[in-house]
């Protein structure tokens, strides 16, 4: 595989034209640009990754259409995962605006979101905490799937009610198009976001313990 160079500015411009024409017939005309300039990038930046971070998974372009009322063949986004189980451990896409980076875990089950709550109650929820504002000074989003108000039977006054409310839990940033998204060096950022989000995801995998 050759090695990673970035990712090129027509990376970008390819999703936003199939965002306005996502057809069979545009994806015909420009699956050689979505391969060259999506597709292998991808596959090139986390190779170079899987050494420290896991092996990794490039997501296929098509959507599920099974149950989905949206019939639009083709996913707006190239993403990417690595870590131990599906849904566990590092995240990278790239689509119309640019690079997103992000690491955490989505639940499968109602059980791993059970045995995350009982871990956010025991003394290794306050570890998650300080886990969890160090990652929000850093610039990170916290998102995930999470109820509004505490899950039925939990204390109402835990101080951690806000981990307590969450189903899943991911730390995401949105970088866009900075100048060094199409050279080299994109590797590089791209491994220190994942070190930076790495005790967030060791933490979810010791304690949530993939289905």
């Amino acid at each position: 595989m050759a090695d990673f160079a970035g990712f090129p500015p027509s990376g970008p411009q390819f999703y936003a034209e199939l965002e306005h024409d996502n057809t069979r017939e545009f994806w015909a005309a420009n699956k050689e640009r979505w391969e060259r300039d999506v597709r292998d990038p991808m596959r090139a930046l986390v190779s170079a990754l899987e050494p420290e971070f896991g092996t990794a998974v490039i997501f296929r372009p098509h959507r599920d259409l099974r149950f989905s009322p949206d019939r639009s063949p083709y996913k707006t986004h190239q993403g990417a995962i690595a870590g131990p189980a599906p849904g566990f451990g590092y995240y990278v896409g790239l689509d119309a605006d640019g690079l997103t980076v992000g690491g955490g875990f989505r639940t499968h089950s109602p059980a791993e979101t059970d045995r995350f709550r009982q871990a956010v109650l025991s003394d290794a929820g306050a570890g998650l905490a300080g886990i969890v504002a160090t990652l929000v000074d850093q610039g990170y989003v916290m998102e995930g799937a999470a109820l509004k108000t505490r899950p039925r039977g939990y204390p109402a006054d835990h101080p951690r009610t806000d981990l307590l409310r969450r189903k899943e839990l991911m730390a995401v940033t949105n970088v866009g198009t900075p100048d060094w998204l199409s050279t080299p060096g994109a590797l590089d950022h791209v491994r220190l976001m994942w070190r930076q989000i790495r005790p967030l995801a060791e933490w979810v995998v010791g304690h949530v313990e993939p289905d």
